[in-house]
């Protein structure tokens, strides 16, 4: 199979993954509307309803400047293959961006593995190797998707250098268990009801896809710069 053979087929199969997600995704179920730390209430007569602190908590994880004047929140599940099919056009968002776009996480736990993985992901964080172990259980998410016990998972965050045996021991701490209680409290509280779900300081992602995405973060950027 020749470059352009395997590139075609790598293209079908990502828009695929989006268009199944979009027919799953209707504005009419989207998220509640809801405002983030300095974020500003939509121009349509009426203002949305305030729920700052169920989008970003002091323990998500960041990427990005901690102040930058827009932020993406993301509620990730890290066994959705939307996410991860998602994951490349966040990251050039932020690349592009790289002063005045931050992202937050907040798990969801909605499919087989994904406690298992956000567990291990925190404890990643305690190791400083949250962002390495993330791109590599992304990476490796087709071989575990379906496995409870997400066995390759384990051997990606390995081989980026995650210790296992520690990283096991801090993953059911009362700290991780508070992290995920909370984000699945506020994945309710907010209406979120498939992966991914975004709000761009606090604007809910009307219509589903990549590019929606980078023109809403622009029009925050735009704002943010006048």
């Amino acid at each position: 199979m020749n470059r352009r053979s395997v590139v075609l087929i790598v293209s079908v199969v990502i828009l695929a993954v989006f268009a199944a997600a979009a027919f799953f995704y209707s504005p009419s179920q989207s998220p509640q509307q809801a405002q983030a730390p300095g974020s500003t209430a939509q121009e349509t007569g009426t203002q949305p309803k305030q729920n700052g602190g169920q989008l970003v908590r002091f323990h998500s994880p960041v990427f990005g400047p901690a102040q930058a004047p827009v932020t993406i929140v993301e509620f990730f599940d890290p066994s959705c293959e939307a996410c991860r099919a998602f994951h490349p056009y966040v990251k050039q968002i932020l690349a592009e961006n790289p002063e005045d776009v931050r992202l937050v996480l907040r798990y969801v736990l909605f499919h087989q593995g994904s406690e298992e993985v956000a567990r291990m992901l925190e404890a990643a964080r305690k190791q400083n190797l949250h962002e390495k172990v993330l791109e590599a259980v992304l990476e490796a998410q087709p071989g575990w998707h379906d496995d409870p016990k997400v066995t390759q998972a384990w051997a990606a965050a390995e081989r980026v250098g995650l210790n296992l045996e520690q990283a096991r021991q801090d993953m059911h701490t009362p700290g991780v268990n508070a992290v995920l209680e909370t984000d699945m409290q506020d994945v309710k509280a907010v209406g979120v009801r498939g992966t991914p779900t975004f709000f761009v300081n606090g604007r809910a992602l009307s219509e589903f896809g990549p590019e929606p995405l980078r023109q809403l973060v622009n029009s925050e950027v735009a704002k943010a710069r006048e």
